[in-house]
């Protein structure tokens, strides 16, 4: 499917913000990744053994997979065998790989090298068929690793699915020509792409870890953007959203980190991790609930070893059942 036809498409799904099936990967490789860590300020190097890393990050996993169960989200749980290289942020699948209500799986040039082997599109499509959800076509950029351009899917990009705008923060791990590239193959009409600066002069590796984007409302740490960008940002994001700012050290607790998601009866609910929850101010709270039920999970190991919380650990899915 070309993007013209994609775009078609998607002209009767335009509502179509939230997800109400993700993808979820255990984490029985998991670990502190040193190659991540070049550039991801939020990992952190703990004195537990492996093996205690590991029995943690299952039980927050198996906890959260049990609580969306309950709360009516389809839950894809995707396994895979290990095989000598490991992978140890399997655990947050968002980042290889997106879908589309038309039935499209794109998949994504990863910049960490154990990281690329995260990469299963055939091994998904099937997990994704026997749990009812089918895929009709695959579209990959993965080729672009050969030109040292990255890519990290939703983990890069914070979609805008009512406009069909991208939102940005550039780095090493979002290129702007893979961006644009991406853009044009789903069919988006903007892509808003912008520069970020952390305290220590680095840009943020993540987008979606200083911002997320539900159906009427956003969450971003605005303070990042330099301020002929922000602007512009905060204007488009305004036009029909509520826009939520949250400081630098609310972002620093995964408050930016969270995913709104539809059950199976269309109520909405916000995922987030409990440091999250702890970290936004009872007003915030309030204007959250707005729009939808907040679902705070205690991920803590994951998020202070991997760098990543609980929307890293969701990998949305769109795709029409079959």
């Amino acid at each position: 499917m070309n993007s013209t036809q994609s775009k078609e498409c998607l002209q009767g799904v335009r509502s179509l913000q939230n997800a109400n099936c993700v993808v979820m990967v255990p984490p029985k490789e998991f670990r502190y990744n040193a190659e991540t860590a070049q550039d991801n300020e939020f990992q952190h190097k703990v004195e537990l053994s492996e093996q205690q890393v590991r029995d943690n990050a299952m039980a927050e996993f198996k906890s959260m997979v049990v609580s969306l169960r309950e709360e009516g989200v389809q839950v894809v749980e995707f396994d895979y065998p290990v095989s000598e290289k490991e992978t140890p942020d399997a655990v947050f699948p968002n980042n290889w790989f997106s879908t589309t209500p038309t039935g499209e799986l794109f998949v994504f040039p990863m910049a960490c090298q154990n990281r690329q082997l995260e990469v299963r599109p055939e091994a998904l499509v099937k997990s994704l068929s026997n749990s009812g959800r089918k895929v009709t076509s695959n579209s990959s950029l993965v080729s672009f690793v050969e030109n040292d351009a990255y890519l990290e899917s939703t983990g890069v990009m914070v979609m805008d699915h009512v406009n069909r705008i991208i939102y940005a923060a550039l780095s090493h791990r979002c290129d702007r020509e893979v961006l644009e590239e991406y853009a044009q193959r789903v069919g988006y009409e903007r892509v808003i792409s912008f520069q970020t600066g952390l305290p220590s002069g680095q840009p943020i590796y993540h987008t979606n870890v200083m911002m997320a984007v539900g159906e009427s409302f956003c969450v971003i740490c605005d303070e990042l953007i330099p301020e002929f960008e922000r602007r512009f940002v905060l204007k488009s994001l305004a036009k029909d959203k509520q826009v939520i700012s949250i400081s630098l050290e609310q972002m620093n607790q995964f408050c930016g980190n969270i995913l709104q998601l539809e059950n199976a009866n269309g109520d909405k609910l916000i995922a987030m991790s409990l440091s999250a929850f702890n970290a936004f101010t009872t007003v915030q709270k309030s204007q959250l609930s707005t729009h939808g039920k907040l679902l705070p999970f205690d991920v803590s190991t994951i998020e202070n070893i991997g760098g990543g919380s609980v929307r890293c650990m969701l990998g949305e899915v769109f795709l029409p059942r079959g």
